[in-house]
Parts: C-alpha cells; structure tokens; sequence
C-alpha cells in the first residue's frame, strides 16, 4: 500500500517535452486544416487525406494509420459517433453536422494527440451548445494537470467542469461511459487511463513534466454506448450528439502545458 500511495507518473524531461510539442504542432496543422477545409458535400475519406497530407508534409507519420489494425490517419465521428469512426468514401458530410475529428502524429519517436469538433453549416441550437459545453470542460478540466496533484484530481475537475458547463450553456450533458484520456509519449497510449469523472485524490502523483492525453467526451442523451460491427466506431445507444475535444497536456511548475495547441 505505501508503494502504491508513492507511484507517480512518469515525467519528461524538457527536451522531450519540446519534442512532443514539435509532434504537437504538426497535430495541431492538420486540424486545423481539417477543420478549414471541411464542407458539405464531402467525404470523410476527404478529410482523412487533407490530414494525412499535412502530417506527412511535415516529415512525421500519422500515428493512427495502422494502430491495432485502425485503417485511416485519423478518426472522423459525425453526429451520434462518439468517437473512432472510420473514414469512408461513402459517408458524405450535410449541414448541420456535427463532426469530431481525432488525429495523431509521430514526428522524431514521439507522438502528439489531440481532437476537436466543429460543425458542418449551421448546427443546430443544442447542438452548438454540447460543443461548445465540452470544449470548455477540457479546458477548464485541464487546470488541475499541476504537479503534486494526483491522476484523480484531473478526473474530478473534468467532471465538476462537466456540471459548471450545463450551467454556463444551458443543457443536460452525459459523461460518455467507459472511455477517457490516458499517459502518452513515445507511444501514443500509455499507462494511466485517465476517467473523465471520479471522486479527487486518488490514483498515481502528477510531477512536473508528467504528460496526459486529456479528452472529455460528453453526450446529449445517455453515457450509455456500443461498438459498432467494425470493431471500431462508438456510438451513443439512443442516437444523440456527442462532442469530443482533446488536448496532450503536460504539468509544468508553471502550470499545465498544452503541447498540442493550435493556433
């Protein structure tokens, strides 16, 4: 028990950070493209080769492609897919879409990771406001990444923030079940898994240049999900919207260090 009360997350040292942020970036690019580019009438297969050609422009592979068999360069959840959608030729993009694209880079053995959603046209009303709500709750989750503060701590600020942002933004959201952030580094999951909930003060201790990959998903209707056929893609079970916003975050004596930060 006193060992366990002792574990800490293993930290990076500055250089590495500097090299994850380098990987980071190039993440951020290809979001940011995505995310400028997208437009009706689209595929998702479409954004999945903007992506691809910024990741790879930038002299790093994109960490996706291949990953335990995942066949595209970034994941593409649209709507009631929670995340882990796969690309297709098939799926067009439509007004009104909710679009949420995942996205990693490898760039000199280190890996960056990081998400957004946005949507296609003009979304509706309660729509908007999920987004919106789950963007605020990473990065107002993401303040307790401090060193001294244990892997809980994150949690729970994620899903104090979570109820503030059903305050601030006026709807009822659900904290998708089951899935969460995680340790990241030379590989793109690593040990912990980070919750998206739970009570503070628990888990392993946060050092300075300890990293998470920190990534609130939250649902209109239900925390309830299913995997789809493929193996892959999530989805809630009563067809409602869901957002998904991630950062890879770094905890430094100045206070958490987005190392995927977008322009």
């Amino acid at each position: 028990m006193a060992f366990r009360r002792t574990k800490k997350i293993p930290a990076k040292t500055p250089g590495e950070l500097d090299a994850m942020e380098a990987a980071g970036r190039v993440v951020a690019a290809a979001l940011t493209a995505v995310r400028t580019q997208a437009r009706a009438g689209m595929t998702t297969a479409d954004l999945n080769a903007i992506a691809e050609d910024v990741i790879r422009s930038h002299g790093a592979v994109p960490t996706f492609l291949g990953y335990e068999g995942f066949p595209a360069s970034i994941c593409s959840s649209v709507n009631d897919v929670i995340v882990h959608g796969i690309p297709s030729d098939e799926e067009k993009l439509f007004d009104g879409d909710l679009v949420s694209i995942d996205c990693g880079a490898t760039l000199d053995g280190w890996v960056g990771d990081s998400a957004l959603t946005f949507g296609i046209g003009d979304l509706d009303v309660e729509h908007d406001k999920l987004n919106k709500a789950t963007e605020y709750t990473l990065y107002q989750g993401m303040q307790a990444m401090v060193p001294g503060n244990r892997l809980t701590d994150v949690s729970h600020a994620l899903e104090v923030a979570t109820r503030e942002a059903e305050q601030k933004f006026g709807v009822t959201l659900h904290i998708v079940d089951g899935y969460g952030g995680h340790g990241i580094g030379r590989t793109m999951h690593e040990d912990p898994f980070l919750a998206n909930e739970g009570r503070p003060g628990r888990g392993p201790i946060i050092q300075e240049g300890s990293v998470l990959a920190i990534e609130p998903m939250l649902a209109l209707g239900t925390a309830d999900n299913g995997v789809l056929e493929d193996d892959w893609t999530v989805v809630t079970l009563d067809g409602s919207f869901a957002s998904h916003w991630e950062h890879t975050v770094a905890a430094t004596s100045h206070g958490p260090r987005i190392l995927t930060l977008r322009d």
